[in-house]
């Protein structure tokens, strides 16, 4: 099974700021640990939602829709995919390196989602 766990914006990262030097080691460190083990599958931070764009879906009409985003609580700052359950990997553990205001979730993939795309 793969899982995603997706660190949530904050008012930092939505200005562009990144986290001091030491917190990016310790994320550095963590997602060593993490590809060594053959857990984390792909990961990174993501740029500020104004340089994003969603798309809105009205029936058959569809509007792309530029950044910034205002609704922070639904911002995404940066993503782990990995391969397993992300509690019994480690990946959502106390270990998880620290960022101020930042409440990292895990999902689980949906396999029969998969299977239906792969038909």
């Amino acid at each position: 099974m793969r899982f995603m766990v997706l660190v949530k914006a904050n008012k930092e990262s939505e200005a562009g700021v990144l986290p001091d030097t030491k917190i990016l080691a310790e994320m550095g460190k963590f997602n060593e640990e993490l590809v060594t083990a053959g857990v984390m599958l792909a990961g990174e931070g993501l740029q500020p939602s104004s340089k994003g764009a969603r798309v809105r879906f009205q029936g058959t009409k569809r509007t792309v829709i530029d950044g910034p985003f205002t609704e922070s609580k639904e911002l995404i700052a940066g993503f782990v995919v990995g391969s397993g359950d992300a509690r019994g990997s480690g990946v959502l553990s106390p270990s998880f390196p620290e960022r101020p205001a930042a409440s990292p979730e895990g999902h689980p993939g949906s396999e029969r989602c998969a299977a239906a795309v792969a038909r």
